[in-house]
């Protein structure tokens, strides 16, 4: 093999060179090769230069540890300069050679587009790829509407680009995606692949594969549904439906739709959600090298957050040892934790091979002695301070000192759990979210004594899980319990002052939120608020306004959807407003001398977000959580505000001030006695918001 002596012809980003007559342009823009201004150039030059050097093919491929990751997203709040990414496309599809775009790492978005460009892909085994841009307020602007609809089909597109989906190169290419998966080195493949005699083929000159138009109109109706009807997700829809005429005329729509698409504001609060996630991931200061490596984890408590957690770890491949009190709770446990594996086998999303590692993996124990080869223990038992404080100092009894203690509780206070323990500095707060296997929310709670590496290991393993972490310091509720808690209450007063809770859960629905409060409240259970307002009654200001309505639903059996019925009647199946609960609230009303008003959804929305800025802007000033934009990121992922509002912060900052200051005094007139005003201008004035042209 020879490497040609031509010049680099490929200026910045892309490095080009000639190896026995095929061109190799390597695109090297670390940390991520983000598909900025100088790759587009690059590439454009370096096809350029093949073109004048007589190559007889080439090999697009990603210096590193990735292909591309995606497009530089800080370009796309401004004019795209040129080359924009179409052109760079349009170089490659006039090259009179075969181009073969070689994969590993990641191919996403603007990077699978332009492998979709080339001529020919194939992929190291394990590269991951998709089109995540629907999930960031716009479409594939770049071809992917049109190109990966010809290769795979119109369904599967529409399926694939509306999910965000990143899906592996195995599976890639049993859809047609991806032409081969390489074996040994990446680019002896590609010269390979080349050598076996293959011309150029362009995507965009295929035929979609034939399908029924009720097949395309069902995956459509369903992902529209998926994505809250939202104008990028319908556009992208009808574009892939196109993709069967006209390919330049389909590619000049696609283009225009996404330039226009880009600039709206769902894109600009997706953008805001993107940067504030990877920010929520990190701590200031904070070196990760101290980060330890956890090979064998420990779940004490069998009972569904148990569960759910130690489905989580056997996903990241970590072998998991599930405690529980006897040998009938532990069988129970063990089997409940292998059926929900099973139903991942029967819904598609895990092979059987998989399953049954995980399931080999899974280990059980009555005895805290059968701990003593875990890196790392999560405690995930009933919510109670004594009986998680005596759990802890029997856990560090029979643990090595290198071992990490972590408790799973939702609300109590960390460092008062631990404060008997020897060693302090290795407990942490590991808070997941139920389902804790599906649900991508995990709150990393930083006790008083917790170590840096202790921490760094906690926002490691998060990223192994595959969860978004978000850092939180000690406090009642951490960050996101502790905002519900002030949004559900103040739902509870406007159902108290003359709201119905149905009211109350349509008009949240209304504004993007994926449930109402009361809804959740009989998902979840009405009773674990219950136990904590019990466990709070002695310290209660008597002179504060307190909702009786959901003690009194407890009171009578009403738990939620567990007990058939809560704030609705679950009994039929789906669940309607029971004249029970009517006759209840007036109750309520009269004991608490309210004559009931009404209130229009538009209230009820801004009421509701009222609470939880304010909420925000207090614990943010007591240092409960690091960053403004860490809370938009705890209400998105874990309790269902609409990621195309960019979080309650980001949506508030957007507000017109006075506005926003009339529903902060309205909010605090109904509160009352009690109500702490947060320091909530401050607190905006850390959100960026972005404009066209930044």
């Amino acid at each position: 093999m020879v490497t040609s002596d031509h010049p680099a012809a490929a200026p910045g980003r892309v490095a080009f060179a000639m190896q026995d007559g095929i061109a190799v342009l390597t695109i090297d823009n670390p940390p991520v090769n983000a598909g900025s201004l100088g790759v587009r150039r690059g590439v454009v030059a370096g096809i350029a230069a093949a073109q004048e050097a007589g190559a007889r093919g080439a090999v697009l491929i990603g210096a590193g540890r990735t292909f591309i990751s995606g497009s530089d997203l800080r370009e796309f709040g401004r004019p795209l300069e040129q080359p924009e990414l179409p052109d760079m496309i349009a170089c490659i599809e006039a090259a009179p050679f075969p181009v073969v775009a070689a994969l590993h790492g990641v191919a996403l978005g603007g990077g699978l587009e332009l492998a979709l460009g080339c001529d020919w892909r194939i992929a190291a085994p394990g590269t991951k790829v998709g089109l995540p841009e629907v999930s960031l307020g716009f479409i594939p602007g770049a071809g992917g509407t049109q190109r990966l609809p010809r290769l795979v089909g119109q369904s599967r597109a529409i399926d694939l680009i509306c999910r965000a989906a990143r899906i592996p190169a195995e599976e890639a290419q049993e859809i047609g995606l991806i032409d081969a998966i390489a074996e040994g080195d990446l680019l002896q493949a590609a010269f390979a692949f080349l050598a076996e005699g293959r011309g150029k083929r362009l995507a965009k000159n295929l035929t979609p594969p034939e399908e029924t138009p009720e097949a395309i109109d069902a995956v459509a109706t369903k992902m529209l549904a998926r994505g809250g009807k939202r104008p990028n997700v319908a556009e992208a829809i009808r574009l892939v439906r196109a993709s069967n005429g006209d390919a330049d005329a389909a590619l000049a729509e696609e283009r225009a739709v996404f330039h226009r698409l880009r600039l709206s504001e769902d894109a600009f609060a997706l953008r805001h959600l993107f940067f504030a996630e990877r920010k929520a991931a990190s701590v200031d200061g904070l070196d990760m090298a101290q980060a330890r490596d956890v090979t064998r984890v420990g779940v004490v408590g069998g009972g569904t957050m148990g569960q759910g957690i130690a489905r989580a770890f056997l996903a990241a491949d970590l072998p998991v040892v599930l405690v529980e009190r006897d040998q009938e709770a532990l069988s129970s446990a063990l089997e409940r934790t292998r059926a929900g594996i099973d139903r991942q086998v029967a819904s598609g999303r895990l092979s059987q091979e998989v399953a049954e590692g995980r399931k080999a993996a899974l280990a059980g124990t009555v005895d805290h002695a059968g701990l003593a080869g875990c890196d790392l223990v999560i405690e995930a038992v009933f919510e109670d301070m004594a009986v998680k404080t005596a759990l802890l100092a029997s856990l560090e009894q029979h643990l090595p000192d290198s071992a990490i203690l972590a408790t799973n509780t939702s609300y109590l206070d960390i460092d008062e759990m631990a404060q008997g323990l020897s060693r302090l500095d290795r407990v942490i707060g590991l808070h997941f979210f139920s389902p804790a296997d599906v649900m991508k929310l995990l709150e990393v709670v930083r006790a008083e004594r917790t170590s840096e590496a202790v921490l760094a290991t906690g926002l490691k393993l998060a990223r192994r899980l595959g969860k978004q972490p978000v850092v939180a310091r000690v406090g009642e509720g951490f960050v996101g319990n502790r905002i519900y808690a002030a949004y559900r209450r103040r739902a509870e007063l406007l159902v108290l002052d003359g709201a119905a809770p149905e009211a109350v859960d349509a008009a949240a629905k209304a504004f993007g939120f994926a449930m109402g409060p009361f809804a959740v409240s009989d998902m979840s259970g009405l009773d674990i608020a219950w136990s904590m307002r019990k466990r709070q009654a002695a310290t209660r200001d008597p002179k504060a306004r307190y909702v009786t309505i959901p003690d009194r639903l407890c009171e009578a059996g009403r738990l939620g959807r567990k007990t058939g019925k809560g704030w609705y009647d679950h009994s039929g199946g789906k669940p309607v407003p029971d004249p029970e609960v009517a006759a209840l609230i007036a109750a309520a009303r009269a004991d608490a001398g309210v004559s009931p008003r009404s209130y229009d959804a538009e209230t009820i929305q801004r009421q509701l977000l009222a609470a939880i800025v304010n909420e925000a802007a207090c614990l943010l000033d007591e240092g409960i959580a690091q960053r403004a934009s860490d809370i938009d990121v705890v209400l998105t992922n874990g309790y269902g505000f609409p990621r195309w509002g960019g979080g309650p912060l980001y949506w508030a900052a957007r507000q017109d001030r006075a506005a926003l200051e009339a529903d902060l005094a309205d909010l605090a007139q109904a509160v009352g006695h009690g109500f702490r005003a947060g320091p909530v201008a401050r607190t905006l004035d850390q959100i960026d918001i972005p404009t066209e042209g930044q």
